[in-house]
């Protein structure tokens, strides 16, 4: 049997490396991934005429602008990639029948439900990046009805400017952070999302699924950002690596560009009962995250 041939648009994030990471070894799985410059969302044309040659069996899209702040500057841009580059992916995947999995974030949400989101409750963004997201989740569900939303929350991971290494790069210059006490989510290890986006990849494609839309990924447990840096450190110190006291302040106090959802909470049900994508406790993964750090790729 021939592998299922998946076209990645994405190549530098923390996501797309960990599903490199994930196919690396498995003969049932051909991955051909795809980021800028050769690619890129904000100027689909190229990413469209890569997609007519290779033809793949799927499509996953794990790229976007994640600059949350930075993004209330660049509208333009964030729209742009987020928003109106995935319509045009969509809208080849539902010419060429091809489905397409496209992934965003509880950003899509304003925060204020008690308890976790699920996903029939309907989004409400408070930021640019948030409303581009959303935007983008909408676009695509309209051009393909063979898609599949993936929503996922606080990544983290050794690949990229997750989390963990910039705390623990900032411990290096710093006896104390200030790092917010009022943000709760579910942090979610990226090599987990992997394993998730990639079953999904090859179940879509039994003749009998029906079952398209938005699933929520995320780590089983919860807890705030000052308390995952704090478990952070706690870690790292266990392993002779760089720490700092953690000061809990509030998202007023810290004064960032964009607003952030306080409650940043997923819920993972469907995603369960579908895939069987069961969630990982955040902390055991988290300590995975934090020493393979430490072996080495925080310089990196």
């Amino acid at each position: 049997m021939s592998p299922i041939r998946i076209f990645v648009v994405g190549r530098s994030g923390q996501v797309a490396q960990a599903i490199v990471a994930a196919a690396d070894g498995r003969a049932d799985l051909s991955l051909h991934c795809v980021g800028r410059p050769d690619a890129d969302l904000a100027a689909p044309d190229q990413l469209l005429s890569a997609l007519d040659a290779h033809r793949p069996d799927v499509i996953l899209n794990a790229a976007a602008y994640t600059a949350v702040d930075k993004a209330e500057s660049e509208p333009d841009l964030a729209d742009a990639i987020n928003h109106i580059g995935p319509k045009r992916l969509a809208e080849w995947s539902g010419a060429a029948g091809i489905p397409l999995i496209h992934m965003s974030t509880d950003c899509v949400f304003d925060g204020t439900k008690t308890g976790g989101y699920v996903e029939t409750d309907p989004p409400s963004p408070i930021s640019v990046y948030g409303r581009t997201k959303a935007d983008g989740e909408t676009a695509v569900a309209a051009a393909t009805h063979k898609h599949l939303i993936a929503r996922v929350c606080w990544v983290h991971s050794p690949f990229a400017g997750s989390f963990p290494k910039i705390m623990l790069t900032l411990a290096k210059d710093r006896e104390t952070l200030s790092v917010v006490g009022d943000q709760w989510g579910r942090p979610t290890h990226a090599s987990d999302l992997a394993d998730g986006l990639l079953t999904m990849a090859t179940r879509c494609l039994q003749p009998d699924f029906a079952d398209w839309g938005i699933y929520h990924l995320a780590g089983a447990g919860e807890t705030n950002r000052a308390d995952m840096a704090k478990a952070i450190f706690e870690d790292s110190a266990a392993q002779r690596g760089p720490v700092a006291d953690v000061v809990p302040i509030s998202t007023d106090d810290y004064g960032a560009a964009a607003a952030r959802p306080l409650n940043a909470r997923l819920d993972s049900p469907r995603a369960k009962a579908v895939f069987g994508w069961t969630p990982v406790p955040w902390r055991h993964r988290l300590t995975d995250t934090v020493n393979s750090l430490l072996d080495g790729e925080l310089s990196s």
